[in-house]
């Protein structure tokens, strides 16, 4: 196994009633239990081990149903159903006999087939000509990226004025360098910082109760990316 801070994070131990042992790491400590980015990788990596695994993640969606205590937590994941072309997974989270998390997978066989891309790549300046924060993050897991924000930081001050925008721009990417995969990306989606922080300059308590992620890519695409920024 890689000595990555992040695949140690998301290792999971086989178990004998076909579940998976896992276990939270104080490298992605958030404000409460763990970075939600890698407990959402975590409940992937059940699927992407598991031996009837039918092609690559298309889509992923986690709820998380309770905050994840520091310590050991049981994944269970199984196909719900399983067809010519597609695999529909069904994943939960326990911790001390309680679910956690809930969430479902679609894998599929990707074909050669017609596509095409509407959205243009915004012009922004290069990672190397936009430098990464001064300070170190607050909580742990921040650290474990490194971010270089095009627009969208922080506000400079937590005054509660409305400044009329939500939207972050960055370069991202694992803190030290990691080749990109479906799991390292699952996390990256979840880096975001509350929008309404953003709009509002206001810290506002707020938590993820749902997230969803869409794999426009294929495994060999990610592969090609490699150690490289994703916008």
């Amino acid at each position: 196994m890689s000595s990555h801070a992040f695949d140690e994070a998301i290792s999971l131990m086989a178990q004998s009633d076909g579940s998976w042992l896992g276990h939270t790491s104080p490298a992605y400590a958030n404000m409460v239990g763990p970075f939600g980015g890698v407990t959402a990788a975590q409940a992937l990596n059940a699927v992407l081990q598991h031996p009837q695994r039918l092609g690559d993640p298309v889509s992923l969606t986690v709820n998380f149903a309770a905050a994840l205590a520091d310590g050991p937590f049981t994944v269970q994941a199984r196909p719900a159903r399983t067809n010519r072309s597609t695999q529909h997974w069904v994943i939960e989270v326990l911790q001390q006999g309680q679910t956690v998390l809930t969430g479902t997978v679609v894998t599929a066989l990707r074909r050669d087939t017609w596509s095409a891309t509407e959205q243009t790549m915004p012009r922004v300046t290069a990672p190397a000509d936009t430098p990464p924060p001064r300070h170190a993050g607050r909580v742990e897991w921040f650290n474990r990226y490194e971010m270089r924000f095009v627009e969208g930081y922080f506000p400079p001050a937590w005054d509660g004025s409305d400044h009329g925008v939500s939207r972050t721009r960055l370069w991202v990417r694992d803190a030290p360098p990691r080749p990109l995969d479906f799991a390292s990306l699952t996390a990256l989606s979840d880096v975001f910082y509350p929008r309404i922080w953003r709009r509002r300059a206001s810290p506002v308590p707020i938590g993820t109760v749902s997230m969803t992620v869409y794999f426009h890519a294929d495994a060999a695409q990610l592969q090609a990316t490699g150690t490289g920024y994703l916008l």
